[in-house]
């Protein structure tokens, strides 16, 4: 089983994300457990303070490194496995699938959802394994990143999802963008589904899709492609592409 805790202000945040949909679904099936804790718990202050004014002077409070670093040393030290510290901040790395991927290997995370101006240095100096960033934007705390890289990695452990392969032919997990999808009914306002996915055809349903994974990633995120190896046969579809598209335009 993978546990994820989380060390928040605000743990009120967590509830109807942890317990909706597949994240309650998981929880069901003991293929993970969630926490979350208040690190203004372990704060040794009278007050319970768990934030101070800068060195150096600077808007904002900075939160103190001694509830953080004590509410790590007591997970850790009740974890049987080594977790990743994962400290949510803009400075950090860019959360892609590939690191979900990654973290859904982990036995057990623990995610530090900062407020207010930031970390003391030291927190990201000497207990932290990860800074993740979801994007080039700036929350009022880390709550929410650390719901969405939750969801992300709690979907790819074995057995959550019904479909096996769904997580497989996701976007960015072949390093493409997804094909489109279709269901029922055939035609609708006069809107018809592609013959070839009612031709009963599995090998050309196959070479539709991903020729259509392609063209939407080319049209969509072309930089997505940089990094991607293209074999002989995806080369020539990929001229056809531009070539339709060069029509098209």
């Amino acid at each position: 089983m993978m546990k994820l805790d989380f060390l928040t202000l605000f743990p009120e945040m967590f509830e109807g994300v942890l317990h909706s949909s597949i994240l309650k679904k998981a929880q069901e099936k003991e293929a993970v457990e969630f926490r979350c804790v208040n690190f203004r718990d372990y704060s040794t202050n009278k007050h319970s303070s768990v934030d101070d004014y800068p060195y150096g002077g600077g808007a904002g409070m900075v939160l103190a490194p001694q509830p953080i670093f004590d509410a790590v040393d007591d997970l850790v030290s009740k974890s049987e496995n080594k977790p990743r510290v994962i400290l949510l901040c803009p400075q950090g790395e860019r959360f892609t699938q590939r690191k979900a991927e990654e973290l859904a290997n982990e036995e057990h995370l623990i995610f530090i959802c900062g407020h207010y101006e930031g970390y003391d240095e030291r927190i990201r100096e000497h207990i932290v394994t990860d800074e993740i960033s979801i994007g080039d934007y700036v929350l009022t705390g880390g709550e929410l990143g650390a719901m969405v890289i939750a969801d992300s990695v709690v979907r790819l452990i074995p057995g959550v999802l019904g479909n096996t392969t769904s997580k497989i032919e996701d976007s960015f997990s072949t390093g493409l963008l997804e094909h489109p999808h279709y269901t029922r009914p055939a035609e609708f306002r006069g809107l018809k589904v592609p013959n070839v996915l009612l031709s009963g055809n599995h090998a050309h349903i196959e070479e539709w899709r991903t020729k259509q994974s392609f063209k939407r990633t080319l049209e969509r995120r072309p930089d997505l492609l940089e990094d991607y190896t293209l074999n002989k046969k995806e080369e020539k579809w990929m001229q056809q592409i531009k070539d339709e598209m060069n029509q098209e335009n």
